[in-house]
């Protein structure tokens, strides 16, 4: 090599270097100095040492632990414990989760399948509770200012399904109240103000909670069941996250789980036929079918043995057929999942939790409602699936049983634990959003201070 090859090699290699000691000093420079929260978590994460995995050689703790960082609200437990019948003691805001056994449960029954922000705020409790072993996948934050989503912990299913009837001289739902209250609330908060509450988190999932707050305060990150009533204006999967229901039915264990030679019943159905809106096709299906002796369609309700019973019925299923009632989705999808009975879905309007990550088609059956009500399709389009063809879809459901199972402590995986990643997706489309609006926001300050 010539003796000028060899100094330029140099001149390039001290330029390199240079240049990345440059960059590190700057990035360092400009955490110190910048107002977004999205921006600097996103520089730290690059540049900084992680701080979430503990020295072996030591016993101190992690300082942090977790991708998303989270700040909740300390709202009075009337909007959330206290509906379960906590009583706060002394100055205490949450209930202690250190012990399960002493942690506030959630009524059962139907109830229960809408149970989504329950167990959030748990798990939100538990990443400040160092007894409690749970995934990093979130953790609470302190400041509003450290975190990426901030977290509104209202009860709204539990609120609807309890409170939104009056009781005697009433003349206003407790439910419509509890709304009323939140939104004055948020509205007067530096947090809210910030991103006019683009980056706040509120879990909706009954179809109808927050029916009088859900206007207002459109601009968050919802948390919901579906679309099904909501105009897109104020929820579209653009920005918020669609998550599953709590099954209602016993999980199957795989050992049990029965396979094809061993589930008579070809497809099964039992729940609400006559339904409005979207949800006739409930009621044509049921003509259709009712008389196909290896076929179960039936009404049914969560009353006395009724869970029971639909939990067997699917177990010893092929296939179960979830049909779009009053709206799109319904917690039988959920409940024949984790019976490891093959989906078949007729809602067109219905959409999926964590479709980004999981394939539906793998271990479901899509039909379109205008075939499913053609006389004879649907029974020749299951009957002609092959043993091997459904084999393959039962393994699958096999393994995917556990992103739909909602846990206290949570676990890596499980629905609690897939929303936080759900909800960290959306993170950066929101954070395009949010720098896209400050564009002139300095240069509108600069003008102000010039024209005085």
């Amino acid at each position: 090599m010539s003796e000028k090859s060899m100094l330029s090699s140099k001149l390039l290699f001290y330029t390199i270097t240079v240049s990345t000691l440059l960059f590190i000093v700057s990035s360092l420079f400009f955490l110190q100095r910048s107002d977004s929260s999205f921006t600097s978590s996103l520089v730290r994460k690059l540049i900084l040492p992680r701080t979430d995995i503990k020295n072996e050689k030591t016993d101190a703790k992690p300082v942090s632990c977790g991708v998303l960082k989270v700040f909740m609200y300390d709202l009075p437990s009337e909007f959330h414990f206290g509906l379960l019948n906590w009583h706060k003691k002394g100055s205490e805001t949450w209930p202690s989760v250190k012990n399960v056994s002493t942690v506030p449960s959630y009524p059962g029954g139907l109830n229960r399948q809408h149970s989504v922000e329950y167990w959030l705020t748990l798990d939100l409790l538990a990443s400040e509770t160092p007894e409690v072993k749970r995934p990093c996948s979130a953790m609470r934050v302190k400041s509003s200012k450290e975190a990426d989503i901030v977290f509104v912990p209202f009860f709204s299913s539990l609120s609807y399904n309890r409170k939104s009837k009056l009781s005697g001289n009433e003349t206003t739902s407790v439910d419509r109240l509890l709304q009323e209250r939140l939104v004055e609330f948020l509205k007067s908060r530096d947090e809210w103000k910030r991103f006019g509450g683009k980056d706040h988190l509120i879990v909706a999932h009954h179809p109808n909670s927050l029916l009088y707050a859900r206007n207002s305060l459109g601009s968050a990150m919802f948390v919901l069941s579906d679309f099904g009533r909501y105009p897109s204006s104020i929820a579209n999967l653009e920005k918020d996250v669609i998550a599953p229901y709590v099954h209602v039915v016993k999980t199957v264990s795989n050992n049990e789980s029965a396979p094809f030679e061993k589930r008579p019943v070809l497809a099964h159905f039992q729940g609400a036929i006559y339904r409005k809106d979207g949800g006739t096709i409930r009621q044509e299906l049921y003509n259709l079918l009712k008389d196909e002796k290896d076929i179960h369609f039936a009404f049914g309700t969560v009353r006395g043995n009724g869970t029971k019973q639909t939990g067997k019925g699917m177990a010893s299923s092929k296939f179960c057929l979830n049909i779009a009632g009053d709206t799109p989705s319904s917690n039988r999808l959920f409940d024949s999942i984790v019976s490891h009975c093959v989906p078949v879905i007729i809602s067109d309007q219905i959409e999926l939790p964590f479709e980004d990550t999981l394939d539906y088609s793998g271990f479901s059956v899509f039909v379109h409602s205008s075939e499913a009500v053609k006389k004879g399709f649907l029974v020749s389009l299951l009957r002609g699936v092959t043993e091997d063809q459904w084999k393959k879809k039962w393994e699958r459901l096999k393994e995917v049983v556990r992103y739909f199972e909602y846990r206290f402590p949570s676990q890596s995986g499980d629905s609690v634990d897939m929303i936080w990643s759900a909800v960290s997706h959306k993170l950066a489309s929101l954070q395009f959003d949010v720098h896209r609006k400050n564009r002139y926001r300095r240069s509108e300050v600069f003008d102000r201070s010039l024209s005085t």
